[in-house]
């Protein structure tokens, strides 16, 4: 499980630092591919793969579906993290999610997600309210 805040920096390489406490369970390989918002998702290589199966038995006759899964499979890198914890992010992903040096890694249960810093702050600043609110609305019987 995948859980907490991380401001790793990016290198001048566009390599990333994983957070050591993630790296044994993506030392098997990982996908970072395209998330929403304009950020990155990075998935476990095993994770990525039962997810990618529902994305493809999806019908390929609905124009929509046809779009999600080229935009995630054609947008998605597979790494294998070196002796330092690091992964090289493609110069599109970075492009994508407007990497800058400064990041932000968040654990998100199954995945992790990679932020520009200030391009996190703003999403929880634009997003605090609705989830100090929103919280029976979107997660009904949780709470």
């Amino acid at each position: 499980m995948f859980l907490g805040t991380h401001t790793p920096k990016l290198d001048d390489k566009g390599r990333l630092t994983l957070p050591a406490k993630f790296r044994d369970a993506l030392a098997g390989g990982l996908m970072v591919t395209k998330g929403q918002d304009h950020c990155l998702y990075v998935f476990p290589r095993a994770e990525f793969e039962e997810m990618a199966k529902k994305v493809a038995a999806a019908p390929f006759t609905n124009e929509a579906v046809r779009a999600y899964q080229r935009y995630l499979f054609a947008g998605t890198d597979e790494q294998r993290p070196d002796g330092q914890g690091r992964i090289a992010i493609a110069p599109e992903l970075r492009r994508y999610a407007a990497l800058t040096k400064e990041c932000v890694v968040i654990g998100a249960i199954t995945r992790l997600e990679i932020w520009d810093s200030q391009a996190w702050q703003s999403y929880l600043d634009e997003h605090e309210d609705s989830y100090s609110q929103g919280q029976e609305e979107a997660l009904p019987g949780i709470f």
